[in-house]
């Protein structure tokens, strides 16, 4: 029987979700064919930094965009590329809207705190291309990230105009990640802990946060994302009947609660 305190089994994800391993494949084909079918919309491998993975994508409406929503992908910081994503810009090119979607270093090459400080750079260069509000949202450790954009130790562009965050499914505490197997990769110590946990951090003011997750996730995201609401003192969804790898799929369509959640009254 397994320890139902067993912290690997609690941040276990595709272990609970039959078929999660046809779904990169699926993700993969899905995400290339929406590319192809922008055309020139789709502005792609656009530099914001010297390192191999300082790159994102940019896609574009078909009208002058009436702001920015940034998509930060998952992968507890080890895994994935935005390659795989692409296809979640589409409720926010429906609704107007530019989405950018970085990648960023990942561990153990990387420190979360230099993962920070890449998603930063990254909007900063993405900001630079496109005016207007800027929303950032991400899935699961880009949730964490994203979460980290609106922490009052941000500044410059990202302070400036970050207007809101979505966190979907985050790590907002990083501690019970010390006792996991990926510590062996993050190599996680006492003080990034502290630093990189945006729940220890305060909610920038002026910032608007919502935090999402599905309602069939491990207890540990439904605590991650409860813990993070109740430190911000913001709205949290508990979105019944998705799990941690579907609870994203609301991006695809303009008027998903979870896209009305993002952009809705900017």
């Amino acid at each position: 029987m397994c320890n139902p305190l067993d912290p690997d089994r609690a941040y276990a994800n595709s272990t609970f979700i039959p078929g999660s391993d046809t779904l990169p494949a699926f993700w993969t084909q899905k995400a290339a064919a929406f590319r192809a079918g922008l055309g020139a919309r789709a502005r792609l491998d656009l530099p914001y930094g010297p390192l191999p993975r300082n790159r994102f994508d940019l896609f574009m409406p078909v009208a002058e965009p009436r702001g920015l929503m940034v998509f930060v992908h998952g992968g507890y910081w080890m895994e994935t590329n935005r390659d795989l994503w692409s296809h979640l810009a589409s409720g926010a090119l429906a609704r107007g809207w530019a989405c950018a979607m970085p990648s960023y270093t990942l561990a153990p090459e990387a420190r979360i705190s230099g993962m920070t400080a890449e998603v930063d750079a990254a909007i900063v260069a993405a900001c630079d291309l496109i005016a207007g509000p800027v929303v950032v949202t991400g899935h699961s450790a880009g949730g964490h990230l994203a979460a980290r954009m609106a922490c009052t130790d941000r500044s410059g562009t990202v302070a400036a105009r970050v207007n809101r965050v979505i966190p979907i499914s985050p790590i907002a505490e990083l501690e019970p990640l010390r006792a996991t197997q990926m510590q062996d990769t993050l190599h996680l110590d006492a003080a990034e802990t502290k630093s990189e946990s945006p729940a220890r951090h305060a909610l920038r003011a002026g910032v608007q946060a919502h935090v999402w997750v599905g309602g069939q996730e491990r207890p540990a995201f439904l605590w991650q994302a409860r813990t993070l609401s109740e430190s911000w003192s913001c709205p949290w969804t508990v979105d019944a009947g998705t799990h941690h790898f579907d609870v994203i799929d609301g991006l695809e369509t303009a008027d998903s609660s979870l896209m009305q959640t993002c952009l809705d009254g900017l």
